[in-house]
C-alpha cells in the first residue's frame, strides 16, 4: 500500500485547479513509509484523495503529481498513454520534411514532471530531473523504444537541478547505439547537434521561432549575433538575405561548430565573422570604438536560478540591453532574450525599457517571440512559460 499525503487546512486549492506541485510546507503528515521517487496518495485535511504523484523527501517539492484520476496506475500504460498523446501533437506541428528535431516530452506541460525528452532525427536524448522521473526511467525508455522503435536512446541527465532532488548526475546510452553528434533539419536547414557534450541536451529547440523571425528580419542588414553558440541565428540571417553577420561567444568550439553550419547550408562564408570574446566585453568595446549593426540579437544563458539571485539577474540582463542598443543603428532592431522562468514578463519588458534609457534611445517594441510550439504551457501550470523574447526598433 502506498504512502499518504495528508494537506494542511486550505493547502488544498492549488490541487484542486491540477497544478502539479506539493510544496513541503503544504503537508501536515506523511502516513506510512514513502521513498525518493515512490508513488504517493495526496488528500486535503479532510480525507478527500485529490490525485497521486512522485514522492521527493529531498526537495522543496515534495510531490509531484502524475494524475488527478483515481482510476489510473502509474505503470508502463501510463507512461505509453502520456507519451503517444505528446507525440501526436508533434507530428501535426511539423512537416517532417523540413523539421526533424522537436520536444517530445516538456515535463510538467505533457503531465510528465521532470522528463524531458527531445528527438534529434533518430536519436532521443532524454533528461530525467525529478526523483519520480528517476525512479520510472525503464518504464520511460520502454515507452520511447515502443512508439519510436528505430530511434537510440541517450541520456544526459547532467544538470544542477538534480541535486535538489538528491540524485547524482547520470548520463550515457538507455537504447540502441547513438552517435555522438547528429545532424538534423530544422525549417530546411542543417544543424549539428552534439548530444554527449552540447548544452542542455545538445540544441536549443526552444528557440526555432525566434531563428525564423531574425531570418525574417535580417534581409541587408549586418547582423551582431550575441551569445551565438553554434551560430544558428546567423545561419538564418544569412538565408534571409542579411549582408553580413558577425558571431560573438567565449566558446571556440562552438564557434568552430557556427563555421560548418555555415558550410553545410552552402551559405556565403566571406559575409560570416567569428568573434571568441566575452559579449559583455566584445559589446563594450564596440560602444567604446562606435562600431554599430543594423540588427543585433542577446541570447544570453539563464541569468536566474532562483528568487533569491533575481535582482543581480536584472542587473546583468540590465547592462548586457544597455551595451546591446548601444549597438544597434538608428531605425535597426534588437532582438532580445530571456530564457529565464522566474523572470517575469513585465520585468523583462520593463528592464529592456530602463535599459534603452540609461542607453540615450528609445525603443518601440514591434514584436513579441516565446518558446516554440513543441513547448506547450499546460493552463494549470504556468511556470511552463519562461522564454520571453523581445523585438525592439531602436532610435536615437
Amino acid at each position: 500500500m502506498s504512502a499518504h499525503i495528508v494537506l494542511n487546512t486550505n493547502r488544498d486549492k492549488s490541487l484542486r485547479r491540477r497544478h502539479p506541485w506539493v510544496f513541503e510546507s503544504a503537508i501536515a503528515e506523511v502516513k506510512g513509509r514513502a521513498k525518493s521517487g515512490d508513488t504517493v496518495e495526496v488528500f486535503d485535511a479532510n480525507g478527500d484523495w485529490l490525485g497521486r504523484g512522485a514522492f521527493s523527501p529531498d526537495s522543496q517539492i515534495r510531490v509531484r503529481m502524475w494524475t488527478f484520476k483515481k482510476e489510473e496506475s502509474i505503470d508502463n500504460g501510463f507512461f505509453l498513454r502520456k507519451m503517444d498523446a505528446a507525440l501526436s501533437l508533434r507530428r501535426r506541428l511539423f512537416d517532417p520534411t523540413q523539421t526533424n528535431a522537436f520536444r517530445w516530452i516538456a515535463s510538467e506541460s505533457d503531465g510528465l514532471p521532470g522528463v524531458t525528452i527531445d528527438v534529434y532525427d533518430n536519436v532521443a536524448v532524454v533528461q530525467l530531473l525529478s526523483a519520480g522521473a528517476e525512479k520510472h526511467r525503464s518504464k520511460i525508455v520502454w515507452a520511447i523504444t515502443k512508439l519510436l522503435p528505430d530511434t537510440h536512446v541517450y541520456e544526459r541527465s547532467d544538470v544542477d537541478v538534480r541535486k535538489k532532488e538528491g540524485l547524482a548526475p547520470v548520463t550515457g546510452v538507455l537504447a540502441g547505439n547513438p552517435p555522438e553528434q547528429v545532424t538534423v533539419k530544422e525549417n530546411g536547414l542543417s544543424i549539428v547537434v552534439d548530444i554527449v557534450n552540447g548544452h542542455k541536451t545538445g540544441f536549443y529547440l526552444d528557440q526555432r521561432d525566434s531563428r525564423a523571425a531574425a531570418g525574417h528580419f535580417a534581409k541587408d542588414a549586418h547582423v551582431l549575433n550575441c551569445f551565438s553558440y553554434t551560430g544558428t541565428f546567423s545561419c538564418y540571417a544569412l538565408a534571409g538575405g542579411a549582408a553580413s553577420v558577425t558571431n560573438v561567444d567565449v566558446s571556440q568550439p562552438a564557434l568552430d561548430l557556427a563555421k560548418h553550419h555555415v558550410d553545410i547550408n552552402h551559405l556565403d562564408a566571406s559575409k560570416s565573422h567569428y568573434v571568441n570574446k566575452d559579449v559583455f566585453k566584445a559589446l563594450r568595446a564596440y560602444h567604446e570604438e562606435g562600431t554599430q549593426f543594423d540588427m543585433v540579437i542577446l541570447d544570453p544563458p539563464k541569468f536566474v536560478d532562483s528568487k533569491a539571485t533575481l535582482n543581480r539577474a536584472s542587473r546583468g540582463y540590465k547592462d548586457i540591453n544597455m551595451y546591446g542598443i548601444h549597438a544597434v543603428k538608428a531605425g535597426g532592431l534588437l532582438l532580445t532574450f530571456s530564457c529565464s522562468g522566474l523572470m517575469p514578463a513585465d520585468l523583462f519588458q520593463k528592464i529592456v525599457a530602463d535599459a534603452a534609457l540609461d542607453a540615450g534611445r528609445t525603443i518601440k517594441i514591434v514584436g513579441r517571440l516565446s518558446q516554440a510550439s513543441d513547448h506547450p504551457i499546460i493552463g494549470s501550470y504556468p511556470e511552463g512559460y519562461y522564454l520571453k523574447g523581445l523585438v525592439c526598433e531602436v532610435t536615437d
